[in-house]
Parts: C-alpha cells; sequence; structure tokens
C-alpha cells in the first residue's frame, strides 16, 4: 500500500510521518487490496485537523478528524477509519453467496455500448419519506444533535415554509430555505 502524507501549514516532521504511516498502515489488515492511502495533517489555530482518504477495491473510504493535538486527530481518524473498513467489509460479506461458481460454469456476457451509456445516468435508487414537523431552528439543531443526522428536514415555525438544516464541517449549522 502506498500512502502519502501531506502537511499543511505546518512544518514537517519525520516522526509525525511515520506515526501516521504506521497508524493507517494498520488498515490493511482489514481489506484485501488497498491501492493508496492519502493522509492530510494540517494546523488552523489550535486545531489540529487529521483526513485520510484511501482507495482500495473500487471503493474510496474517507475519514476526518479535528483535535487539539496532532496525535490524538491521528489516532482517532484510523479509529473512524476502521469502524467504516469493517461496516463495508460486513456488508459485502452479507450479500456474497454461500456457495461460489466454479470458473468453468461462469459464462461471459457481450455489453453493448449503448447500455454502458444508459448505465452511467444517475437514478433514483432509494425514496425516504420524512414527516416534516413544524419547529423552530432552535429545535431544529437540537434534534440533528440528538439524532445525530447531518441534516434534517422540517417546517419552519416562523414562515410555515419547509427548510433544511444541515451541520457544517466546521461545527456550525446552515440552512436552506425555499425562494419562491
Amino acid at each position: 500500500m502506498d500512502i502519502t502524507v501531506t502537511f499543511r501549514h505546518m512544518e514537517r516532521s519525520d516522526a509525525l510521518e511515520a506515526y501516521a504511516k504506521d497508524k493507517v498502515g494498520r488498515l490493511s489488515k482489514y481489506l484485501d487490496r488497498i491501492l493508496d492511502a492519502h493522509v492530510i495533517l494540517s494546523v488552523e489555530k489550535n486545531r489540529h485537523t487529521a483526513e485520510v482518504t484511501m482507495n482500495a477495491s473500487g471503493v474510496t473510504i474517507n475519514g476526518q478528524e479535528t483535535r487539539e493535538d496532532m496525535y490524538s486527530a491521528i489516532d482517532l481518524v484510523v479509529e473512524k477509519m476502521e469502524r467504516q473498513v469493517k461496516k463495508y467489509k460486513d456488508k459485502i460479506l452479507g450479500k456474497r453467496p454461500l456457495h461460489t461458481i466454479p470458473a468453468k460454469a461462469a459464462t461471459a456476457s457481450i455489453i453493448s455500448s449503448e447500455s454502458i451509456e444508459e448505465a452511467r445516468e444517475p437514478q433514483i435508487i432509494k425514496v425516504e419519506d420524512y414527516r416534516v414537523k413544524p419547529m423552530t431552528l432552535e429545535e431544529a439543531a437540537m434534534q440533528i444533535d440528538l439524532l445525530h443526522n447531518n441534516f434534517l428536514v422540517f417546517t419552519n415555525a416562523g414562515t410555515e415554509k419547509v427548510n433544511v438544516i444541515y451541520k457544517r464541517k466546521d461545527g456550525n449549522y446552515g440552512l436552506i430555505e425555499p425562494v419562491v
């Protein structure tokens, strides 16, 4: 596995680079074919951020953590990535058939270029129904924290319009209001 470490807004440290490579390298025990991993270590004011992007067997796995100490940020992002990789692996193993088809019995199918072009168009694969509850902005922010979601669809009690509140990467909230 090829691991690259990038330092942003901080001096390059051999000890920190070796620590990050060692920690991220441990993820290879969970997946067979990890192609590469890119670690970005950055500092802004007192916030130390470790971000990892890993490409493995056709899937990209991302993780990011911000802490006051770079070593703890690396530890936490690797733990987060381990959980993601385990979840992904369990999902894949759950869909794998119990018996495999022998190589001789497998047949190849010819796919026309037209069907490939059709497959590239995005499709709606899942539809979810939301109960849109009237609430204030403060209640919506509290609800998003309680549910551990990244967004919440609700009816704004003040304007009586459907709004979406979402959690930003910087920890603040964003609000999407329709304009008619």
